[in-house]
Parts: structure tokens; sequence; C-alpha cells
């Protein structure tokens, strides 16, 4: 969808650009570490969908200035936005419950990778240490209200890589 300019019909749309692309490179790298394993490659399908969801959410400001938006028109008609919402950046309630919604199904995908953890091998972990990057961005739109144009968004958090050696030396994702 997003090589052809075209918004996602749908949040299934997105998921399944999500698992096409983001998901595929963490079968690469689960398959670089030798890790072959049906749970971690379950949760591999998850985590890339997450991530794909958060790449899509991140990239909002980016397009509105561009006058694109890819954010499924399903979930934007469910709660009357419109494309051209979030060209002009609106911050109204509409717009953040558009965005909760494919927030909240990104931390579902995450939550169900990590039903996971107990069953995958540890060599399997350093593949998804991502996840920590994932929650910080979700955690940040959380504690905005959901307002995807909010200026800390675009900041970076310096302690990230601190965050990953902490998730990564517990051996947890």
């Amino acid at each position: 969808t997003a090589l052809n300019d075209q918004a996602y019909r749908t949040i299934q749309d997105l998921e399944t650009y999500a698992e096409n692309t983001q998901s595929s490179l963490l079968y690469l790298i689960l398959e670089t570490l030798g890790v072959k394993d049906i749970h971690a490659d379950h949760a591999a399908s998850h985590i890339g969908k997450a991530q794909g969801i958060v790449t899509c959410l991140r990239a909002v400001p980016y397009h509105s200035n561009r006058r694109k938006v890819f954010l499924p028109m399903e979930i934007c008609m469910l709660h009357g936005a419109s494309q051209e919402d979030f060209i002009r950046r609106c911050e109204e309630q509409n717009a953040r419950d558009v965005i909760f919604d494919i927030a909240s199904q990104a931390h579902l995908h995450l939550e169900h990778a990590r039903s996971f953890s107990k069953n995958i091998p540890l060599e399997a972990f350093p593949a998804f240490i991502q996840t920590v990057a994932l929650d910080d961005y979700l955690n940040k739109i959380r504690k905005v209200d959901f307002n995807i144009f909010h200026l800390s968004l675009q900041k970076k958090n310096a302690l990230l890589p601190l965050y990953m050696y902490i998730q990564n030396w517990k051996k947890r994702y």
C-alpha cells in the first residue's frame, strides 16, 4: 500500500503489509541466529505487526506535511475523522480516537507476542529487542492522550539504549 501512495482500507490491510515487511525481516533474523521454533516465529509475526503499526503512526506527522495519510480509512470513518483532519494536524478527540484504536492494536500484538516468551529459546531474544522502542513510543503517545502531533513524540529517548540493554540482560522482550 505505501508503495502506491494509497491509505490502508482496514487495520487488517495495515497488519498484512506489516506482516509481509517487518515480520519477514524478523524471520530472517531468527534464521540467522539459528532459531527454528514455532513459538519464536509466532512471536515474530506479532512483533512485526506491532512494528509496522507503530511505524505507520510515527510517520503520520511526516506524511501529513506532504498531504498524505496512510491511516486505515475504516477506523477514520468509524470516528468521523477525515484525511484532511490529519493533513491539517487536527488535535480533536475524534482524531485522537483514531490514533488510540490503532495504537491499541499495536499494544495487543506486543502482549500476544509476549505470551509466548516462556516457550521461546533464549537465542531468539536478541531478534525481539526492538519491542523496547515500540513500548517506549506507545507509552509516550499514551502520555500525550494520543495526540499524534505532540512535539514530545518527535524527541529521542536518550535512555532507550540503556533500557534495551537491561531488557536484553533480563532476557525479556
